[in-house]
């Protein structure tokens, strides 16, 4: 099943992590997509801006990926989640967005799980160079 995945995130996050996932799969420009959204921004242009970017996509399902759970990013997201075929997760980072991608061929609900997986797993503590040393 075709997925895009719409990074919605403050300036310059959404594109940064765009950059670094085609770094990885160089193969999904047309599917990885990103709007960076600047300080003082209108959410409804941002609103705006999303949609036209999620129209030029072919794909059947969108899932959407935001930085921060309230804030203007999310919000302009939030607004873009109609029926079964558009998710949002918030708090996305590098390894959420590898995960998901990697699952690209994965229905929208398996991709979801994957992508919570690839985040959550993404962080862990690991100890400094010298207590690994000893």
């Amino acid at each position: 099943m075709k997925t895009c995945f719409l990074l919605i995130a403050h300036a310059p996050l959404a594109s940064a992590l765009r950059a670094c996932a085609l770094h990885v799969f160089p193969e999904c420009d047309a599917e990885v997509l990103a709007l960076d959204v600047p300080a003082y921004s209108q959410p409804a242009e941002m609103r705006q801006a999303a949609r036209s970017l999620m129209s030029r996509s072919c794909a059947r399902q969108v899932l959407l990926l935001s930085d921060v759970v309230g804030a203007t990013p999310c919000n302009v997201a939030q607004g873009l989640v109609e029926g079964a075929d558009v998710r949002l997760v918030t708090g996305v980072n590098l390894p959420m967005l590898l995960r998901a991608v990697n699952y690209r061929d994965e229905d929208l609900a398996q991709l979801v799980e994957r992508a919570l997986s690839g985040g959550h797993q993404g962080m862990i503590e690991l100890q400094t160079a010298a207590a690994c040393r000893e």
